[in-house]
């Protein structure tokens, strides 16, 4: 075998469809546009969410409410869901990137701890939000708190 003996394998190589090159080619005349018609034409383009003159389904569905652009949504941990992650993972601080480099979170989350449950071990937190409840539990346990 040599490289100018090389050749793609059966059938891995189509030929392109040349369109409106004669009558000869078989796909002269229309060029397969079919006969008149908008999309016979140059320059046909459909709009987006075009649906061939049915009610387009951004037109068809209700719209209701609004997203505020403004809102901040956190991934909310709880005092005692704290104490067991710590205990799992050995956790020297609980903060946001210590629980990104253990799959917890993803890169942009906002962490909050809420104070349902108790916490049994003492960690340092590294958060963006904490709750009153869960701000004094954090004290009388004789971990440290800062936010981000």
């Amino acid at each position: 075998m040599e490289l100018h003996t090389l050749k793609p394998a059966k059938g891995a190589l189509k030929k392109r469809k040349r369109i409106g090159r004669g009558e000869g080619s078989g796909k002269g005349g229309t060029s397969t546009r079919g006969h008149k018609g908008q999309q016979s034409r140059s320059g046909y383009k459909t709009k987006l969410g075009h649906e061939g003159g049915q009610m387009p389904i951004q037109r068809r569905t209700p719209k209701r409410g609004f997203k505020s652009i403004n809102k901040v949504t956190y991934k909310v941990f709880n005092l005692d869901q704290v104490s067991d992650l710590v205990k799992k993972y050995e956790f020297q601080d609980f903060s946001v990137g210590t629980l990104y480099v253990n799959g917890l979170i993803s890169k942009t989350d906002r962490v909050k701890i809420l104070s349902d449950g108790a916490l049994s071990v003492k960690v340092n937190f590294k958060v963006n939000a904490v709750s009153a409840k869960a701000k004094t539990a954090i004290e009388e346990n004789g971990s440290s708190l800062e936010l981000i």
